[in-house]
């Protein structure tokens, strides 16, 4: 049996891409959530990939489904129907997915290895390879950078602090002339501050 491994870059980011390894025996819809997951991404949207060539130019389209909304200029494959191995036509295969065609998340996923024996260490398909951090599928990524950002704004010490006296010390301890030092001279000049 064929183990297909694929590396999936993400389009806008060469150094970010994930290396999934499949069956031969396997479906594109097996692809595509494994994809989706490698990224961290939900399955909520539409989904298609493209046969390519060596210049990323989309050929034959094997989709999720066939959308109503979409016009093909033939009929697309299915992935659930679709194996793998029936669309590798060279060593060095490539296809285009593009997921949610709102956002047009496109990654490029290239043939880079075919093994004839399977590793039973491994699940099929899986991801044995992340680089790169993977790009937020809804902007700002889950609650650790919301949670982060309440923090930075709580703690800022940038503004509030200097009013409420603390100052900046230099390597030998000694103020730098901020805080209670500034506003009790802005007194003595008579200024408010």
């Amino acid at each position: 049996m064929a183990i297909l491994k694929f590396r999936v870059y993400w389009e806008d980011d060469d150094s970010v891409y994930r290396d999934i390894v499949i069956r031969h025996t396997q479906s594109f819809a097996d692809l595509h959530t494994t994809i989706l997951k490698s990224y961290e991404f939900d399955s909520k949207h539409k989904a298609t990939f493209y046969r390519s060539n060596d210049r990323w130019v989309r050929g034959r389209e094997i989709s999720l489904e066939k959308y109503e909304d979409k016009t093909y200029q033939a009929d697309p494959l299915i992935m659930a129907d679709t194996l793998m191995g029936s669309e590798i036509k060279d060593p060095n295969q490539k296809f285009i997915y593009v997921y949610d065609f709102n956002k047009l998340w496109t990654f490029r996923v290239e043939l880079i290895q075919v093994d004839k024996e399977e590793n039973k260490k491994l699940t099929y398909p899986g991801c044995i390879r992340t680089e790169g951090i993977a790009p937020p599928q809804y902007g700002t990524k889950g609650l650790v950078d919301s949670r982060l950002a309440e923090v930075e704004e709580k703690y800022d010490l940038n503004s509030a602090a200097m009013l409420d006296g603390f100052s900046e010390e230099d390597e030998d301890g000694n103020a730098t002339g901020t805080g209670a030092e500034e506003e009790a001279g802005a007194e003595e000049a008579g200024e408010e501050f």
